[in-house]
């Protein structure tokens, strides 16, 4: 990484970005160029294993592309805000943000079981569960396609001055 000092070198600290996004782009190997989807996701954090959830249609470019390589990059970026001003940047613009980059496998969960633990993990993300009285209709969850990527790496970066204050302590 190019600027050191905005570096986000705490596992906890990144997760605790990833856990402010809404989006996780994830680029999948084509022929010839990258091919990039933004998806809702759920996280899930075991000590220093990673774990993300993303759920969609059975069948798709995604699909095709995992079948060939099931390795996949991603990136996901929150707190966008501009700053303006001098000394702020070359052209006296610049933005703020707090990003993550890794990369992992992706695979299918086929168990019925693992896919509503899954799709609770995607709620509770977005803060959508209501409790124990929140349900999956069971007729639809066979149908209901989860997708499981293992992160095997990750970084993170920030551009904050509130934050990158703390962070920096």
């Amino acid at each position: 990484m190019r600027r050191k000092d905005r570096e986000i070198k705490s596992l906890s600290e990144i997760i605790e970005v990833m856990k402010s996004c809404d989006v996780c782009h994830v680029a999948f190997f084509d022929d010839e160029y990258p091919y990039v989807v933004p998806m809702n996701f759920g996280i899930q954090v075991n000590g220093s294993d990673v774990t993300l959830y993303f759920h969609g249609a059975k069948i798709g470019k995604k699909h095709d592309l995992i079948k060939k390589n099931n390795k996949v990059a991603f990136v996901m970026e929150c707190t966008h805000g501009i700053v303006t001003g001098k000394q702020v940047g070359a052209c006296e613009c610049t933005m703020e943000f707090e990003s993550v980059m890794g990369t992992g496998v992706i695979d299918y969960l086929d168990d019925d079981h693992q896919k509503v633990e899954a799709l609770y993990t995607l709620l509770e993300h977005y803060n959508v569960s209501e409790g124990p009285e929140y349900h999956f209709h069971n007729e639809v969850v066979p149908r209901t396609t989860v997708l499981r990527l293992k992160v095997h790496s990750l970084t993170g970066k920030i551009r904050n001055v509130v934050k990158q204050a703390v962070i920096g302590s």
